[in-house]
């Protein structure tokens, strides 16, 4: 293996797994020793939550950490890590209208998903031409009889008392867009924190009773996701990633959102 260093820029909901029970998948960007990026990465499976705390980074950390190539994964991004090397270098910061975040992703913006596929990657960044729907469909609310007998079985050395079960969301969320080649896509959206921002706001008032709660987070979702995101006051851009299955079909799996500066919004008119 090699010792390298990792900007976290993605991170999506955790999934059941056959082998790991649940993992996460982690995009980012590999750095140098100076911490300039080179090249996008991927970083699975990973037991995030079985993580010590020291080591659960939040996005837009930079890590260090034993890495090495995925054998088992012929996309040339995805890389297997070592949990126990992991080390929380730093975060990068919101100031001045996320400057250092800027600096670091937008040279890896590309301008469609074919630019994405031709280039032979699976991960990519594009900022879309227009967002013509933010959508949510429900779907099935509990787990698969054979997911929840993975998450059943348990863990000789996880502290069950201090875990809390995977839980499922039973919605999904997308967006519509066109891309900047004008080629129209609906993508799913398996950021984690977009996910966790429906838990919190669904757990805030405990009081009324779920159908309400679940009513009211899913409208503070459209409120951030559309009202918000979808105005020509935020620079939106999609982090986007593919499925080992499924190398066609790509989702959103992280949001990257800083204010629009001031010159660019006098360049829209």
């Amino acid at each position: 293996m090699m010792r390298r260093k990792i900007l976290i820029v993605a991170k999506t909901y955790p999934n059941i797994s056959r082998k790991y029970r649940e993992t996460v998948c982690t995009a980012g960007l590999l750095l140098d020793d100076s911490e300039q990026p080179l090249q996008w990465i991927r970083i699975y499976p990973v037991r995030f939550r079985d993580l010590d705390q020291d080591r659960r980074y939040k996005r837009w950390s930079i890590i260090e950490a034993n890495i090495e190539k995925n054998p088992k994964d012929p996309r040339r991004e995805s890389f297997r890590i070592e949990d126990e090397s992991i080390v929380v270098i730093r975060q990068l910061d919101t100031k001045n209208a996320w400057q250092e975040r800027r600096a670091m992703l937008l040279p890896f913006k590309d301008p469609s998903i074919r630019a994405i596929r031709e280039a032979g990657r699976s991960l990519g960044l594009i900022k879309p031409k227009s967002i013509s729907r933010f959508l949510v469909k429900p779907i099935e609310r509990d787990w698969t009889l054979s997911q929840q007998a993975i998450l059943d079985q348990g863990d000789l050395f996880r502290e069950e008392q201090a875990f809390l079960d995977l839980e499922k969301i039973p919605y999904r969320f997308l967006y519509q867009f066109v891309d900047e080649e004008d080629a129209q896509h609906k993508y799913s959206i398996l950021d984690w924190e977009i996910l966790q921002l429906y838990r919190n706001v669904r757990n805030v008032s405990r009081d009324r009773s779920l159908p309400e709660r679940e009513s009211d987070a899913l409208e503070k979702m459209k409120q951030k996701l559309e009202e918000k995101f979808m105005s020509n006051d935020i620079d939106l851009h999609f982090i986007v990633g593919n499925q080992q299955k499924y190398p066609k079909t790509f989702m959103i799996i992280g949001l990257f959102y800083p204010q629009l500066i001031k010159s660019q919004q006098m360049s829209l008119f």
